[in-house]
């Protein structure tokens, strides 16, 4: 099992990659609770919804941690289940059945992408820089998420947004534990993320914040209700409504997983020579997994940004996929014991692993216009936009005009103007 993962090549251990599968998947198992709230307001069932998210998850996540060897956990992407939900069904009125159906046609186009090797080869010629401005946007893009969790920042009419109410308890709550977590960090205690989120747990149960669960074990949700209802409406997606659907769906679903496989990469010192290792595999694991979750009921799935809280714990390998799935799998059966992991607790670990994947923008060359100004727009982007691909679209479109306007044009890569074009049309679409 350890030359399988290669632990001695990549300074891990059973320990290490056990706790950065636990962390990520607590970090994750929000989705098991919002993901079927969201999808439901389309006529779905809510328990099929939760199973069949449940599902995608353990079968995405081992396929990329066997696959790959990556460190990353794989679940319906909360972007693209809002857009399916509130844009396709509720917006153009797209039946959902026909909505999902369109899911599992842009996750058949991934998957034969990824078998050229096209995706990875995009991924590849990205420049280091843009790559650096990517993990780092999505840094401050974590952050954001985890203080607007915590109720530390709320939405505001003059101002955009502001800060939260400081005295309600869910706030303190979270201010609590990202005392205790950096606390912990700082004296170099190893896991101090996973350690913090227990702590704080703990503390919101004592002071009732949050609920103690009246049960452990709960029963697994029949799939039934939209188990392989893509198959008889494969015939329903012929129309340029329906292709511009998926249209969106791939764009968007291949730039947020590439997003969140550049930062993870990154943070955990995996990029070798602008590359990232095994990238087609973990791609091929990506878009099979997006198959499967339509199979089984669920929108489109992607990487997790959130993984990057378990490489902080010293996550390296595939073997932390393998626990997160597990997690996953025992989430089916214990769904219970899920309400305790609120918001609250979650947030502080995303504020710190944001912090931490925020450092990566040092690595930009800040000393040529047209290399830190299509950088800067790409990190900006994302948190104004909570959107990956809308981030890495701004700076893709911007940093070819600033090369060329550098007499540089020569040392841009043909498939960067090709992306840039693309991306001008993804804009115009949406």
């Amino acid at each position: 099992m350890k030359a399988f993962f290669k632990f001695e090549e990549r300074g891990t251990n059973y320990r290490k990659e056990t706790l950065a599968g636990i962390t990520t998947f607590l970090s994750m198992a929000y989705i098991l609770v919002v993901n079927p709230i969201i999808l439901s307001q389309t006529g779905m069932d809510k328990g099929a919804l939760f199973t069949a998210t449940a599902l995608s998850a353990i079968v995405g996540s081992l396929l990329i941690g066997l696959l790959a060897n990556f460190p990353v956990g794989i679940a319906p992407s909360m972007g693209l289940n809002s857009f399916f939900t509130f844009s396709v069904c509720i917006g153009m009125g797209v039946p959902w059945e026909t909505a999902l159906t369109g899911v599992f046609i842009a996750g058949i186009i991934f998957m034969i992408l990824s078998l050229m090797k096209i995706r990875e080869k995009i991924i590849n010629v990205i420049p280091s820089d843009l790559k650096f401005a990517i993990a780092g946007g999505i840094g401050f893009f974590v952050a954001f998420i985890g203080f607007k969790n915590a109720g530390l920042i709320q939405a505001n009419a003059d101002t955009i947004v502001s800060i939260g109410n400081l005295g309600a308890p869910g706030a303190l709550l979270a201010v609590f534990g990202f005392i205790v977590t950096l606390m912990l960090l700082v004296k170099g205690i190893k896991g101090g993320i996973f350690y913090g989120m227990v702590i704080t747990t703990i503390l919101g149960m004592i002071v009732g914040q949050i609920d103690v669960p009246h049960s452990v074990v709960g029963a697994v949700p029949s799939l039934s209700p939209t188990f392989g209802v893509v198959f008889s409406h494969l015939g329903d997606i012929f129309s340029l409504k329906i292709f511009a659907v998926i249209f969106t769906f791939l764009f968007v679903a291949f730039f947020d997983t590439a997003g969140a496989l550049i930062a993870v990469a990154s943070q955990a010192g995996l990029m070798k020579d602008n590359q990232i290792p095994n990238a087609g595999r973990a791609l091929l694991a990506d878009s099979a997994s997006g198959v499967a979750g339509s199979i089984f009921g669920t929108s489109t799935t992607a990487s997790f940004v959130e993984s990057s809280a378990g490489v902080a714990v010293g996550g390296r390998t595939g073997f932390t996929s393998v626990i997160i799935a597990l997690g996953f799998a025992v989430a089916l059966f214990f769904s219970p014991i899920l309400s305790v992991i609120t918001p609250e607790v979650t947030a502080p670990a995303l504020i710190i692993v944001g912090a931490l994947m925020a450092t990566e923008v040092r690595h930009i060359n800040w000393g040529k216009l047209e290399i830190f100004i299509p950088s800067f727009l790409t990190i900006i982007m994302m948190p104004l936009t909570s959107s990956v691909a809308t981030g890495i679209a701004a700076g893709f479109v911007l940093y070819p005009f600033a090369m060329i306007a550098s007499k540089k044009a020569r040392e841009v890569h043909p498939i960067m103007y090709v992306l840039a074009a693309l991306f001008i049309l993804f804009f115009a679409v949406s």
